[in-house]
């Protein structure tokens, strides 16, 4: 695998829908569709789209760090750690990305890849750190983002044909129910200020979360 664009213009490929179709990007997708709740896995297959828009967006589809395959892959493994292959020690976002340096190493992915969607992977919850290390792992936070509501207004073009192939499904009840539960393994799992905790503190008193109340009331609904 190299690090050659997938994309060489600032003009998304034919057709909003096109995904990546090498042995990494299908690697990523089938532990994904394995592994992940099927509501969960149309949020992680939106997030790349949302990505793949923002970068258009930034102008920024043939600059050299982008790389379609590991955004690809960033986006679809991103909730790993909420799936039964996780070993609940660690917050799952940790563990989302320990799970997908796995795959990729398996992979032959070279080490700097590796590392590239592990950071990704592991600060996707992480607000203000994103923007400042790598392009990956900016688009990677950004993306994800949007599929809560944030900058929806750059995706409205797109985003029916989008939503129309993976349908929300309640994602934002089933993502928290299986946040929830990965952080009710350990208390490791979920340690104070990590999302985990802070959803099981919302849930205890309210009986749902911030989340997804923010989702049901924003512009995708639920």
């Amino acid at each position: 695998m190299t690090n050659t664009p997938s994309v060489l213009s600032n003009r998304l490929p034919d057709g909003v829908l096109a995904l990546p179709s090498g042995p990494l990007a299908q690697a990523s997708l089938a532990a994904a569709r394995t592994t992940v709740h099927p509501s969960v896995l149309n949020h992680c297959i939106r997030g790349f789209y949302w990505s793949r828009l923002f970068a258009a967006h930034k102008g920024v589809l043939n600059d050299a760090d982008y790389n379609e395959e590991l955004l690809f892959a960033a986006n679809v493994l991103h909730d790993l750690g909420t799936g039964p292959d996780a070993p609940g020690l660690l917050r799952f976002e940790i563990e989302s990305a320990d799970l997908a340096a796995a795959l990729l190493t398996g992979l032959g992915a070279p080490a700097r890849d590796v590392d590239k969607v592990w950071e990704a992977i592991a600060l996707h919850t992480t607000p203000q750190i994103p923007e400042r290390l790598g392009l990956l792992t900016y688009l990677t936070y950004e993306g994800i983002w949007v599929d809560f509501g944030k900058n929806a207004d750059l995706v409205a073009e797109e985003q029916k044909q989008i939503h129309a192939a993976y349908p929300r499904l309640r994602m934002a009840h089933h993502l928290a129910e299986q946040v929830l539960a990965h952080g009710a393994r350990s208390e490791t799992a979920a340690p104070p200020y990590a999302l985990a905790f802070h959803l099981a503190q919302e849930r205890a008193a309210d009986g749902t979360t911030s989340m997804e109340r923010g989702v049901v009331g924003g512009p995708w609904g639920e």
